[in-house]
């Protein structure tokens, strides 16, 4: 199995980055590649998953080890593929998803897409005190997190952001991210979304 990758990155697009390692090119498919923007050209090392099927072999990438870790743990939720467990990656924190999970927050699973409720029961049900991370009470509660979903000052920077030219797939990974500011203005939201899509 290939745990890791350490490299030059040479490409980024919607799904996938190009790693140079000695003259020859990985393509590595990740959760949101543009986490690496800033790295083009510079030497990554990326954690890597190699999922092995009869037709293909994959390689997903991610920025730590945990990331990894949550990743493999999700594909062993029943009804789950590496497409689904991207899904979530991409749009949530490490520490978020674990939250909902012990919480058994079935509407913040649900905001994941392809999640509905029972993919979101057999979630909690698979993975409720078996993920090998710190459950911290205080942390903010899921539903805290997808509260951003009625804020108008949220809805506000989304469409100002659409206007500066990111699509709304790149916006999408990024909007529970956005929502955990909770704030009532939209250049609050517009500052942290550029931060985030620019990491």
């Amino acid at each position: 199995m290939i745990a890791y990758i350490e490299g030059e990155i040479r490409e980024i697009t919607a799904q996938t980055m190009i790693i140079d390692v000695h003259g020859i090119g990985y393509e590595v498919i990740c959760p949101n590649p543009y986490r690496f923007q800033a790295q083009i050209g510079q030497k990554q090392k990326v954690f890597t998953y190699h999922y092995v099927r009869e037709d293909a072999q994959i390689l997903y990438g991610f920025q730590d080890q945990e990331e990894k870790s949550l990743f493999s743990k999700i594909l062993n939720v029943s009804g789950i593929g590496p497409k689904g467990a991207l899904a979530v990656l991409a749009t949530s924190s490490v520490q978020d998803f674990v939250v909902a999970i012990e919480q058994e927050d079935e509407e913040f699973l649900t905001t994941f897409p392809g999640v509905g409720k029972k993919t979101a029961r057999q979630m909690i049900l698979d993975l409720k005190g078996k993920l090998p991370f710190e459950y911290r009470e205080d942390h903010l509660t899921s539903k805290n997190n997808a509260a951003g979903k009625d804020n108008h000052a949220l809805l506000e920077a989304i469409e100002a952001l659409k206007s500066l030219g990111y699509s709304e797939r790149e916006i999408y990974q990024i909007k529970l991210q956005l929502a955990q500011e909770q704030s009532d203005t939209a250049d609050t939201y517009i500052r942290k979304g550029l931060a985030l899509l620019m990491k």
